[in-house]
């Protein structure tokens, strides 16, 4: 059977929900198969994220990894197309650590590709009504971090697939003036990632870039 491992995240900077883990656990909490579904919540904080993602790809062994974070001021869900190697915390994490200039995983590769169908990923969820494109750039907190680790797993996991993909905050939490989605909808959207993934063992060939 295959095996999915999908992750989210625990609140961070004094906000009192992560619309990522609540995803997480909504989709866990209703999957039906007919794949095998991990779905956990991790911590924010850079060693401890890492850590317990490796320890959950050693134990479940996925065929797929698909890790979610929040992008608070998106207006879509955004499934990322890179990771790059580095580490320049703008807050520190849930444990007070705080890296400037420091590589996710020392000498590994600058920038590491999703090898998710991100494309029919985008595609697939806009299709069903909800906001989603492709985004070319993770940022440098811990969403990055998880995601190059995944990304670097993969070259130690034949024929397993990892990837990321960012979330709006819900309307139910977000911050007034911030764009969002109800919550039905961005775990609506994961479960139609899952599907696409499985579905589709090389992205489609259609335009996603960005000029700016």
């Amino acid at each position: 059977m295959t095996t999915v491992l999908l992750t989210g995240f625990e609140p961070f900077a004094a906000d009192p929900t992560n619309p990522s883990g609540e995803a997480v656990r909504l989709v866990g909490g209703g999957w039906d198969g007919p794949s095998r579904l991990v779905a956990e919540v991790l911590p924010v904080t850079f060693s401890g994220a890492a850590d317990r993602l490796g320890q959950l790809v050693e134990l479940h062994r996925p065929d797929v990894v698909i890790a979610t974070g929040l992008a608070g001021g998106r207006d879509a869900v955004t499934p990322e197309r890179v990771a790059i190697n580095l580490q320049d915390a703008r807050i520190p994490d849930n444990a007070g650590a705080q890296p400037v200039d420091v590589s996710c995983v020392p000498s590994g590769p600058t920038a590491l590709f999703s090898s998710l169908p991100v494309k029919a990923i985008a595609r697939d969820i806009a299709a069903g009504g909800i906001p989603s494109r492709v985004s070319l750039s993770a940022g440098s907190y811990v969403c990055n971090h998880v995601f190059y680790v995944a990304a670097h797993l993969t070259a130690t996991r034949p024929g397993m697939r990892a990837g990321f993909i960012h979330v709006p905050w819900d309307t139910a939490h977000a911050p007034e003036g911030q764009p969002a989605l109800p919550l039905s909808d961005i775990a609506a959207a994961l479960h139609v990632a899952i599907a696409t993934t499985l579905a589709t063992p090389a992205d489609i060939s259609v335009a996603a870039g960005s000029i700016h």
